[in-house]
């Protein structure tokens, strides 16, 4: 009578567990999506709570005591074995990022992309007002007849087109520049 009470009991445990098998269940399904360490913790949930399902499977089948308790030494002995190596991956993947975002803060790559964008703004902005200047320079001279008016607008279009190209050419080299700086310092 008390074999099929426990039985009884770890079955309804284990039902009740699903809160977190089924979530593990779903980590593990995910693959490659999740984290090794996080795959390798909900091997573990699953382990453990298969272990609690065999036991109750086992203190309703088998007469001796013997086989539950090393059913249930063993699952523990597996479940912790695994947990203990999701707690090691998680640390590693933990210095890993943590070395890599030290990488992206002391390194020059980002501040050379800002700098380039920042030179980019300025070469695009010293153009427009070139053109500008251009135009208002052409129009002050008077055009006469219609080739000097197409001159008019023409001559500014040409020096926006001259500057962008400036610009698009600098940030090009910039990150070129900042790329190879990056690959040397590693």
């Amino acid at each position: 009578m008390s074999r099929t009470v426990l039985a009884l009991g770890a079955a309804l445990v284990t039902a009740a567990g699903c809160v977190w098998y089924l979530p593990a269940l779903a980590d593990l399904r995910a693959g490659a999506d999740r984290t090794v360490s996080r795959r390798t913790a909900a091997a573990a949930t699953v382990s453990g709570w298969t272990t609690l399902a065999v036991v109750a499977a086992l203190l309703l089948v088998t007469r001796a005591w013997w086989i539950p308790c090393a059913a249930a030494l063993l699952g523990a002995a597996v479940t912790g074995g695994v947990r203990a190596r999701a707690i090691v991956q998680r640390r590693r993947e933990t210095r890993e990022t943590a070395r890599q975002w030290a990488e992206l803060r002391a390194g020059t790559v980002r501040d050379r992309v800002d700098h380039s964008r920042g030179v980019f703004v300025v070469v695009v902005a010293c153009g427009l007002a070139m053109a500008a200047l251009t135009a208002v320079m052409t129009l002050a001279a008077g055009p006469e007849d219609s080739l000097h008016w197409v001159l008019a607008v023409a001559a500014p279009a040409v020096v926006v087109g001259l500057f962008l190209t400036a610009a698009i050419t600098c940030t090009h080299v910039s990150r070129r520049t900042t790329t190879s700086h990056a690959r040397a310092s590693r």
